[in-house]
């Protein structure tokens, strides 16, 4: 576990600026530049578009060049990120002008996290080995969303005491502080030389990905719209529903992490799936923030397992080889909701309302858990014909 420490510090540090950036974009591209929620998802989702087209060359990168190559690759990329922020400044007279820079720089951010986070999880699977692939997965998500948790209350009060340039400063200088933190790290050894058909590493994660790209449907709406909830609705603390969904995620992976390794990734990610859609079906009918935050937490806490849930299914039907690789398509599943839906959420938003987007994203957890049971019956008549041919 101590191996893991640093990776792991890595990747709270990487995405604490994105943590920052979540409840204050809605605000800045609304209040500072006057536009509307289309937009709000088109930049929010920008940074997950871009790590899904990253997310091939990251995971090849990490097995061919070195996984902790790559994670010093996604830090410099963060940095970049930040500068375009800063650089999106210098046009707030020009909002649509400001807005595509912005949008720049999300995508840089997004290319920044598939680095970090493909890199990560393939040192980590390098060090510790595959049987520890649900460990893995678990640790690294917790440290993102301890990042979420603690960068949501932050970036508001970074952004109402010194604007938006501040959040831009901290996204242009975190990542270059840790780069220290990394260099005492051995790096692993490289396995693949060439890389392998694009069809049989898609082939092997694809149903798991399916998955969770549904689940990631709530995540999407507490991450973007929640804060716009609040506002909608005048409630006090608009960060608080980001804050509690963190929380309750960090706290769930910490005490529970160990299940997917442990019960096997489809039961624990129907059970999780089911709490989410719960919890997003209870902020749709929120009438007072008091049950809107309980719904935020009861997703957040639903949320916490289904990625080591279906990644533990993805890992262990990819080639050993390939193992950067297999998670990178996995994870490109996630950026693939988080780029399409929220935009998609944006629509849902201007057309029928910010609470609506809650009721669409609970229907679209609940197709994650069609998902799992698809994936639990392959996974049966995969034993029954090993048990017949053992026979035979």
């Amino acid at each position: 576990m101590k191996h893991l420490v640093p990776i792991v510090g890595v990747v709270f540090v990487a995405f604490l600026v994105t943590g920052l950036a979540l409840p204050v974009l809605p605000l800045h591209i609304r209040g500072g530049l006057g536009l509307g929620t289309f937009i709000v998802g088109l930049v929010a989702g920008a940074q997950f578009g871009a790590a899904l087209l990253s997310r091939f060359a990251s995971g090849n990168y990490a097995d061919t060049r070195g996984a902790k190559r790559g994670v010093v690759i996604g830090l410099l990329l963060a940095t970049c990120a930040g500068i375009f922020y800063l650089a999106s400044l210098r046009f707030l007279d020009t909002p649509a002008m400001s807005a595509a820079i912005l949008l720049a720089g999300r995508g840089v951010l997004g290319a920044a996290e598939s680095f970090i986070v493909t890199g990560a999880l393939a040192w980590g699977l390098g060090l510790l080995g595959p049987q520890h692939t649900g460990k893995i997965m678990a640790w690294v998500g917790l440290a993102m969303y301890v990042a979420f948790a603690v960068g949501a209350p932050v970036g508001i009060t970074l952004y109402g005491r010194f604007g938006f340039m501040s959040i831009a400063l901290a996204t242009a200088l975190f990542p270059v502080v840790t780069l220290a933190l990394v260099a005492p790290v051995r790096p692993v050894p490289t396995s693949a030389k060439a890389r392998p058909s694009f069809l049989r590493v898609v082939s092997a994660v694809w149903m798991p990905g399916v998955g969770l790209a549904f689940t990631s449907a709530g995540f999407a709406a507490i991450t973007t719209f929640s804060v716009l909830l609040f506002v909608q609705h005048r409630w006090a603390r608009a960060w608080l529903p980001l804050t509690l969904f963190a929380i309750a995620f960090v706290i769930g992976r910490a005490a529970l992490g160990h299940l997917p390794d442990r019960l096997g990734g489809i039961r624990v990610a129907m059970v999780s799936a089911a709490i989410e859609a719960v919890g997003l079906a209870l902020i749709w009918v929120a009438a007072s923030p008091g049950t809107a935050l309980a719904g935020a937490t009861l997703t957040g806490f639903g949320y916490t397992l289904v990625y080591p849930a279906f990644g533990v299914e993805a890992v262990r039907e990819a080639p050993v080889e390939n193992r950067g690789l297999a998670t990178g398509a996995y994870t490109a599943f996630l950026d693939l909701a988080l780029g399409v839906g929220n935009p998609a959420l944006g629509l849902v938003a201007g057309h029928a309302g910010v609470g609506a987007v809650f009721l669409v994203s609970a229907f679209a957890v609940i197709g994650a858990m069609v998902v799992a049971v698809r994936i639990q019956g392959g996974v049966h008549a995969s034993r029954r014909r090993e048990a017949l041919a053992g026979a035979d």
